[in-house]
């Protein structure tokens, strides 16, 4: 700028002195009728004088301007390190669970700049914690509302509307999500998990085959499967109930193609066959299924059966066999002497039952040993009460389940634990009586 100056001054200097040496004159008119004379020299000097205030005057306005730009900026600058400096502090006193000192620090952040993104998701997400639950929803919509494509809000928005009990809108929300990204994986499983909890089988079975097809890793592939074959079992089983057995035996079928050993998708079959009339053909199956899986299960199922159609025979056949093939299985032994005593058969049911080691530690001793005491003596009729009293048995007997992955008890089989929630992990249980008080058998939710 300083330069400028001394140019233009040296620039007039030279000019006034040529103007001076040069007189030569020239008319400038101002209107048609109106002008004056002026010399050639005094107007090129005028004239660079002129495009030298402009000059002066752009430039002056350019570094103006800059000044004022780098001033703004450095203003941003100090302002966005402030917030930065109040954020990371906040993270931290969350990360620690001092959340009284979190939520203060993210509040005033927000004081100062109301539409920081981040701090509007971290105090959504700490409002969840605390459970305040429509201050978090409200938090993440405003900053939804300025990141419509921000992947973390709408999971974040998702889970705050799943613990408020929101479902259907979580669902939306989760739903919009995929609608963003359709390989987005972590949506569409909490989004699969949510229509699991809502017993939504149908949609949660269309969410997980596309899962699968995302899926790469081999271990992960495999649990996802098997997670499949749980909801084809319960969509089968919901539309048996809903009469629609054909459609119900197509997924059934489609189970136990993938897992030959998935024995709710047998049962859930049967059970079709049965709801169709078609009883006789329930029997084979489960008998194929039986053979096929060895589980004791299919056995409890096929004895109900057998003796609801008058046929105890068959069932008696397939205890028989099974021992032929294992005769030192203890289980089998114990239940086909319940089931002896079940058909009044008590000769043939002492003779199975006293096979059974009394220090089995599967079943209770007590009462057993009371009962050979008794058979010892001679006294019958006290040998089949201690029978009783040891085997807990009833005209019908009840058999207990459980659940060896979280260690479930219950009364009643279903396909699907109902406190892990995993499919096909039920086993029959014989222990009984005083080995099993410790235990609640509970029923299924």
């Amino acid at each position: 700028m300083r330069f400028l100056v001394v140019f233009f001054i040296f620039l007039f200097s030279v000019l006034a002195y040529l103007a001076y040496q040069n007189p030569n004159t020239v008319t400038v008119y101002l209107t048609q009728d109106q002008g004056f004379e002026i010399s050639i020299i005094a107007l090129a000097l005028l004239s660079m004088a002129f495009g030298g205030l402009v000059v002066i005057f752009v430039v002056g306005v350019r570094g103006t301007r800059n000044a004022f730009l780098n001033w703004r900026q450095t203003r941003h600058r100090k302002r966005e390190e402030k917030i930065l400096n109040l954020y990371n502090e906040g993270m931290n006193a969350f990360l620690s669970k001092r959340y009284s000192e979190a939520a203060a620090l993210f509040e005033k952040i927000l004081l100062g700049s109301p539409n920081h993104i981040p701090t509007l998701l971290r105090l959504g997400n700490l409002q969840r914690i605390q459970r305040n639950y429509g201050e978090a929803i409200r938090l993440h919509r405003k900053a939804r509302g300025l990141d419509e494509r921000n992947v973390e809000l709408l999971l974040a928005l998702a889970r705050d509307l799943e613990e408020a009990r929101r479902y259907e809108e979580a669902v939306q929300a989760l739903r919009e999500l995929v609608r963003m990204d359709e390989s987005n994986l972590t949506a569409l499983l909490k989004l699969r998990d949510l229509l699991i909890r809502l017993e939504r089988w149908e949609e949660a079975h269309d969410q997980q085959e596309v899962i699968l097809r995302l899926t790469l890793l081999e271990k992960e592939s495999k649990e996802e499967l098997s997670l499949l074959l749980g909801l084809k079992y319960e969509l089968g089983h919901q539309v048996t109930e809903r009469g629609m057995t054909d459609k119900a035996r197509r997924y059934f079928k489609e189970a136990i193609k993938m897992d030959r050993n998935f024995l709710p998708a047998y049962i859930g079959l049967g059970m079709a066959q049965i709801r169709e009339g078609r009883v006789k053909d329930a029997g084979e199956l489960w008998e194929k299924a039986y053979w096929t899986t060895s589980n004791v299960i299919l056995l409890h199922r096929l004895e109900d059966l057998y003796l609801d159609m008058g046929e105890p025979e068959k069932i008696l056949r397939i205890y028989h066999e099974s021992l032929i093939r294992d005769p030192k299985n203890q289980i089998l032994k114990f239940y086909l002497g319940k089931l002896y005593y079940r058909l009044e058969m008590v000769d043939d049911a002492f003779e199975a039952l006293s096979g059974i080691d009394p220090t089995d530690p599967k079943f209770p001793d007590l009462h057993k040993i009371l009962g050979n005491l008794y058979i010892r003596k001679g006294d019958l009729t006290a040998a089949v009460e201690e029978f009783k009293k040891s085997l807990n048995l009833r005209k019908r007997v009840l058999v207990p389940y459980y659940c060896p992955v979280c260690d479930y008890h219950t009364m009643e089989w279903s396909g699907r634990c109902a406190r892990c929630g995993r499919w096909n992990t039920y086993e029959a249980s014989p222990i009984m009586g005083e080995q099993s008080s410790s235990k609640v058998y509970l029923k299924p939710a």
